[in-house]
């Protein structure tokens, strides 16, 4: 990070990435997920937070985010060396759709998903990078946040919560498509109802610092995982050390 993005990451609790995506691998992802939607429904965008699994298996393009090298040097610096992916999932949603009430925050304190400072670095639990498809112009709705939630010292007030009005302490954050917003779950966030022209198409990788996992669940459909496609022979290495189960003492650093 720069020493502006350190300092606002500090401050706000998240971070926008331009141009993480490039624009010839922008056009190819949304021409594959059109493909998609003229087959499936399910594709075509939701009115709410239907979550779409296994981004790992779409095709090369979505796998290679696994790894970003526009984004990956944040979240080592949020998280150290030894990171890993906990899960992934993408939201599209139809104009009219969404609405996500407020979540997580600072308190009460969640060993899985936390912020600190400690003489000058940050240490950060399950953080997100989310990959803007389409354009998410400022008014449209979608991702929101208060700012600085992820340091509050109080617990948030249930009128805060609400979306229906939401409070002037919510912020909306706009993106363009290709963009990355990288936030912390600490942060108190959400999502606004999406009033855009078109679909909203999100892609969500969600990492953790090596000894930290969400969730027991096994996310990621590797050759010994049952539950989808195989993709273990066709990653990197780094993108298996980045799949790697959560553990200290055994986990690899990421190169």
């Amino acid at each position: 990070m720069t020493d502006e993005e350190r300092y606002l990451f500090d401050l706000r609790g998240y971070v926008v990435v331009p141009g993480a995506i490039d624009a010839e691998t922008l056009a190819r992802m949304n021409v594959w997920l059109d493909a998609k939607a003229e087959e499936d429904p399910k594709w075509r965008g939701q009115q709410d937070n239907l979550h779409l699994d296994y981004l790992l298996t779409w095709n090369d393009d979505f796998r290679c985010l696994l790894d970003n090298p526009v984004v990956l040097p944040y979240l080592k610096e949020l998280m150290g060396d030894q990171l890993r992916l906990d899960h992934d999932y993408a939201i599209f949603l139809q104009p009219g759709g969404g609405g996500l009430g407020l979540h997580c925050g600072a308190l009460p304190y969640d060993p899985s998903q936390y912020y600190h400072v400690f003489q000058g670095r940050m240490y950060s639990g399950l953080t997100v990078a989310v990959y803007a498809l389409t354009d998410v112009p400022p008014g449209m709705g979608g991702f929101c946040c208060v700012p600085g939630s992820h340091r509050n010292n109080f617990e948030t007030p249930a009128s805060l919560r609400s979306l229906d009005p939401p409070s002037e302490a919510i912020v909306q954050v706009p993106a363009r498509a290709g963009d990355c917003v990288i936030f912390t779950e600490a942060l108190l966030h959400g999502t606004l109802p999406w009033r855009g022209p078109g679909v909203r198409r999100t892609l969500y990788f969600k990492y953790s610092p090596c000894h930290s996992t969400w969730s027991n669940a096994t996310y990621f459909p590797m050759e010994s995982n049952p539950s989808g496609p195989a993709v273990e022979h066709l990653l990197t290495e780094r993108q298996r050390i980045l799949l790697d189960p959560p553990g200290i003492f055994q986990h690899r650093t990421v190169p």
